[in-house]
Parts: C-alpha cells; structure tokens; sequence
C-alpha cells in the first residue's frame, strides 16, 4: 500500500500524524510524507520590491516545509518502524501539488489534515 501523508505543521497535520501512527497497516505499506511549499503570489512591479518578497517567501516555506516532513518522518520512524517512510517538498498550490503527486507517485491513499486556514 502507498500512502500520501500531506502535511503543513498545523495542529491538523499533527492529528493526522497521529491517526496514522495508531492505525494497523498491511506489510511492506509505504509513506511519502510531503509538504507543499506556497509563497506569497508572485506579482510584477516596475521596481522589483515585490519580487524580492516573493524570493524570501519562497525560501522560507521551502525551510518550513523541510522542517515539517523531517520531523513527521523522524515520528513515523521512532513509532511506527514497520512503514516506509520517505520524504518530499514540492512547490505549488497545495490543493493541486497533493493531488498531482498522489497520481504520480501512484498513491493508494492520500491523508491531509483539515485546511490550516479553517477554525479549529
């Protein structure tokens, strides 16, 4: 089985991590934990001001979203040592990345916590 764990660091992301951890799994399942970088929308102006933002933004979800896989991967390793766990940052809308992804990589399951902008 292959199962796409989406993640962001929310509180969401956590309860999903959690779930999967507690849950029985058939042999040999696989886990791609990924986290999708999404900067600030890049918008043109005549002085480059905001394309500078943009460049920040971008690096620092590519360290965020670095740091959330690294730390759910050790997770899954430390308390679930029968699943494969590997890891992966990808840049782009959420909402499409995680599901182009899943298609890609040939996922069978794909779990994502609730949107981190909803109420919690």
């Amino acid at each position: 089985m292959k199962i796409l764990l989406a993640v962001d660091g929310s509180v969401h992301s956590e309860a999903t991590v959690k779930e999967l951890i507690t849950r029985s799994w058939p042999l040999q399942t696989a886990v791609r934990v990924i986290s999708v970088a999404h900067p600030t929308p890049l918008v043109t102006d005549p002085f480059m001001v905001l394309t500078a933002a943009h460049v920040e933004s971008l690096k620092e979800e590519h360290l965020r979203a670095s740091r959330d896989v690294a730390k759910v991967a050790d997770e899954i390793a430390k308390k679930a040592p029968g699943l494969q766990v590997s890891t992966q940052v990808l840049e782009g809308s959420p909402k499409k990345t995680i599901v182009e992804e899943a298609e890609h990589w040939g996922a069978d399951l794909i779990i994502v916590g609730s949107h981190a902008g909803g109420k919690t």
